[in-house]
C-alpha cells in the first residue's frame, strides 16, 4: 500500500543513536542508527533528519533510507560537500553514540513495475532500498539502470550494483574516460540507445536540473508522463 505523505513532514520526531558509520566512497558515508519500535517505511522513501544539538537541531534535511523495512536498524547513505559547512559535513563528523532526530517517512519514488532507472550521483540513494528489496524477492532481473557520475571514485556501491544488474547496468562518467564505462552526460541521444520500450516505467532521481532534463528527454522519446516516476515534492518545487 502506498503512503500518502508525498511531501516532507516534521511530524513525530524521535531521537535515535548512531550505531556505526563507514565510508563507501571518498565522500559518501553509510550511517547505521537505531530503529524506533513500530517505525515503518516503503523502499524509496526518505525522512527529515536533524542533528540532536542546540546549534543544528532546527536544520532539517531529507535523507533516504537505504536499509529495508524488515531490518532491525535504519541505514542512510549520505554524501558530504566539504565546500559547504552544512548539515552533511556535521553529519559526517558524528560517531557511534551521537544522536540524530528522525521523523515520519515521506516520498513518492515507489516501485510500481519493472522499468528503466536513471540516476545521477547521490540520486541513486532512493533506489538502493528498492533494488535490495527486489533482489531479496527475486524481482530485479527485468530492470535496467543508467547511473551517471563525474569519475569512477564517485560511483556509490558500484560492486553491489554490478551484482544486481550485470549487463543491465550502464555506468557513465562525465569527467573521466575509462574502459568499461560510457563517457559523457546523459541526454536524449544517450538514452535512445537503451530505452527501447516506451510502455515501460522510467524512474528518475538526481539534482533538480537533471530531473528536468531527463523528464524532457524521455518524453521526447515517446514515454507518456504517467510512465515517469520521480520525487514529486522536488518536481513541484522546481516548476
Amino acid at each position: 500500500m502506498k503512503d500518502a505523505r508525498e511531501r516532507p513532514t516534521e511530524s513525530n520526531p524521535q531521537k535515535v543513536k548512531v550505531l556505526m558509520t563507514e565510508f563507501v566512497t571518498h565522500d559518501v558515508k553509510r550511517f547505521i542508527v537505531e530503529k524506533p519500535k513500530d517505525y515503518s517505511f516503503i523502499p524509496g522513501q526518505a525522512n527529515l533528519v536533524s542533528l540532536n544539538n542546540d546549534q543544528w537541531d532546527d536544520e532539517l534535511r531529507p535523507f533516504t533510507f537505504t536499509s529495508l523495512n524488515e531490518d532491525e536498524v535504519l541505514e542512510f547513505t549520505v554524501k558530504t560537500y566539504p565546500s559547504h559547512d552544512g548539515v552533511t559535513t556535521r553529519l559526517h563528523d558524528l560517531e557511534p553514540g551521537d544522536e540524530l532526530v528522525i521523523r515520519d517517512p515521506f516520498g513518492t519514488i515507489i516501485y510500481e513495475e519493472p522499468g528503466y532507472f536513471i540516476a545521477a550521483g547521490a540520486g541513486i540513494t532512493p533506489f538502493i532500498a528498492i533494488f535490495r528489496h527486489l533482489r531479496n524477492h527475486g524481482r530485479i532481473k527485468d530492470n535496467f539502470l543508467i547511473f551517471s557520475n563525474k569519475t569512477r571514485k564517485d560511483v556509490i556501491l558500484e560492486k553491489e550494483l554490478k551484482e544486481f544488474f550485470n549487463e543491465h547496468l550502464i555506468l557513465t562518467l562525465t569527467q573521466e574516460k575509462l574502459s568499461g564505462y560510457e563517457h559523457g552526460r546523459i541526454d536524449k541521444d544517450f538514452l535512445q540507445k537503451y530505452l527501447k520500450d516506451p510502455n515501460r516505467t522510467v524512474y528518475i532521481c538526481g539534482p533538480s536540473g537533471f530531473l528536468k532534463a531527463m523528464k524532457s528527454a524521455v518524453e521526447e522519446l515517446g514515454f507518456p508522463e504517467k510512465k515517469i516516476v520521480l520525487e514529486k515534492f522536488v518536481w513541484m518545487d522546481i516548476q
